[in-house]
């Protein structure tokens, strides 16, 4: 499962900047006016080979009668119930203040552990001032500058030696999981599958924090189901909704080979919809669309076909994924979706014979070569599949830095034409020969 760490603190402390550092671009908006941050903004990250789910949380102001500040201590609270560890960033500028100590005690009751940061630590000066934040009496203090990167590498190796590497997968079976926004369907989906004939369904737990996998053993299929809000309820917590839905989608996405992707027939694919999309890319898993509640849209024989051009627009350069177009309530093409599933996990698995990958792939280069740089010749000698659970294939090369964007796009199109990964996210790798 995907361990999660929440960064938590009072406002105008830097966590916007130290998120942004961490997923490797700007997707939280930094400013100097406190309060910019109101939502949660989670995403992925790495460090030494090791991946972690980060949220980014609002600044927290206690006692306050403002609705934004309410509804951002909410949403804190929240966000540090679902995480497995917190990041408590403080500031060295202003040293500990009244806001510092109601977080500390916060933080205290939740019983997880935490990290805390010392943001702006930019000077030997700084470094001084920040001393006095062993007071807030913490084990684990790092003294950081979010801006430059000082002291983050000694924060992230404490972080990350906490995320176990050497977790024994539950078995071989294919993983899927099924996700997507509330209430399109995703429960009444994994019902189908599971409720039918209880005794050929088994649960294997995980530990406490962990969803429960179900085994599904029916008609000569079997395969596992990787929890998500649909399995899963959580008992007696008032929900968000679209925070618990995202942050289990990328915890299933995680641990599993292939998603379902339901999307509503009546709304088609929404923003939402392409946030996960491009998580699934990213994580590079196997991805099927189930277009659901087909039996409440109005058609003709033209629909289908008008919708799925839609979505393939929407879903370009990654267009090349199974789209089935499905009525959960009534039972119409479940078992479809499950064959597809299967199809695109072995799509997903399958090894390609370098001589044939070569032969192949070559002859489509010498009739389209890559465009040359600086009046030299880019010569793409050899092709190899690196040994991956997901396709990724390495071009050897002469100038391998100099292969531009389309015409990747052409060689992964070649990929595709030639061998079947419909569903499946490829990589490239460019080489020196």
């Amino acid at each position: 499962m995907s361990y999660t760490i929440a960064i938590v603190g009072r406002p105008n402390v830097g966590k916007s900047t130290f998120f942004n550092r961490l997923v490797g671009y700007k997707k939280a908006i930094v400013d100097d006016i406190s309060g910019v941050t109101r939502d949660r903004i989670y995403d992925v990250a790495e460090w030494n080979g090791k991946h972690f789910t980060v949220i980014d949380t609002g600044g927290l102001v206690f006692k306050s009668q403002d609705v934004f500040e309410i509804e951002i201590k909410r949403q804190v609270q929240l966000a540090i119930e679902e995480a497995n560890s917190i990041v408590f960033m403080t500031d060295a500028a202003t040293g500990i203040t009244d806001l510092d100590e109601n977080v500390t005690e916060l933080l205290r009751k939740s019983n997880k552990k935490i990290f805390l940061a010392v943001n702006k630590v930019d000077n030997p000066q700084r470094y001084l001032q920040a001393q006095e934040m062993w007071g807030l009496g913490f084990e684990d203090v790092f003294f950081i500058s979010s801006i430059s990167g000082s002291g983050t590498g000694e924060l992230l190796d404490a972080v990350t030696a906490l995320i176990d590497n050497n977790t024994e997968e539950i078995s071989d079976l294919p993983k899927f999981a099924v996700i997507g926004q509330p209430n399109v369907g995703k429960s009444s989906f994994l019902n189908v599958l599971l409720e039918e004939e209880r005794n050929l369904v088994t649960d294997i737990a995980g530990t406490t924090r962990d969803p429960v996998h179900s085994v599904y053993k029916k008609f000569g299929k079997e395969f596992i189901l990787v929890d998500t809000a649909g399995i899963r309820k959580k008992a007696k917590v008032q929900e968000d909704l679209e925070f618990y839905s995202v942050i289990r989608a990328i915890k299933a996405i995680e641990d599993c080979d292939v998603c379902f992707l339901i999307i509503d027939a009546t709304q088609g694919l929404e923003s939402q919809d392409m946030e996960l999309v491009s998580l699934v890319v990213k994580r590079n898993k196997g991805l099927v669309i189930l277009v659901n509640k087909w039996d409440l849209v109005e058609k003709d024989t033209k629909t289908a076909g008008e919708f799925e051009s839609k979505i393939r627009s929407k879903l370009a350069p990654f267009d090349d994924v199974p789209i089935l177009f499905v009525s959960v309530k009534e039972k119409q093409r479940i078992f479809q979706a499950v064959e597809m599933g299967l199809q695109v996990y072995s799509n997903r698995k399958q090894e390609i014979k370098t001589s044939d990958l070569n032969e192949k792939m070559l002859e489509a280069i010498s009739k389209i070569p890559p465009p040359s740089y600086r009046n030299h010749l880019i010569k793409i000698k050899y092709i190899v599949q690196i040994k991956k659970p997901y396709p990724v294939f390495a071009f050897y090369t002469n100038y391998p830095d100099q292969i531009k964007g389309n015409y990747k796009n052409y060689l992964e199109n070649q990929l595709r034409s030639l061998y079947n990964f419909k569903g499946c996210p490829i990589r490239l790798l460019f080489k020196d020969k």
